[in-house]
């Protein structure tokens, strides 16, 4: 049973009201902080799961990978940034150091050569 979120015209103040499927088809709400009638329905942003093949695939899509230049580090590391944020896990201090400088535009051998121990905590990612 959900939660449905509303701004009070009268007042200004949001409130937030439960709801049954069935009473939300014939409810009258009141405000909770003035009992003003005149109530206007927020629309909250939604999440949608994506499973982890849903993700990959769209990791690798062609058309995800068409403008991606291997020699270009900038697009590099925003492939990286993008791969990272699609699978939502937290990769790291080093591998978000490594992005960030891909982002600015250094060579993935600049940063190679700056980071001799790049990858031996045991976060295996590829540059």
């Amino acid at each position: 049973m959900p939660y449905y979120e509303y701004i009070c015209q009268d007042c200004g103040k949001p409130a937030r009201l439960f709801f049954s499927f069935a009473e939300y088809e014939t409810a009258q709400p009141a405000c909770p902080h003035c009992a003003g009638q005149h109530l206007k329905r927020r629309i909250r942003r939604v999440a949608i799961a994506k499973s982890e093949d849903a993700r990959m695939d769209s990791l690798l899509d062609d058309s995800a990978l068409a403008n991606l230049d291997e020699d270009d580090p900038q697009a590099l590391g925003h492939f990286m940034r993008k791969m990272s944020q699609e699978m939502g896990e937290d990769m790291g201090d080093e591998f978000n150091e490594v992005v960030d400088r891909l982002e600015h535009g250094e060579s993935p051998e600049a940063i190679e050569e700056s980071l001799p121990d790049l990858g031996a905590g045991g976060d295996d990612f590829m540059m």
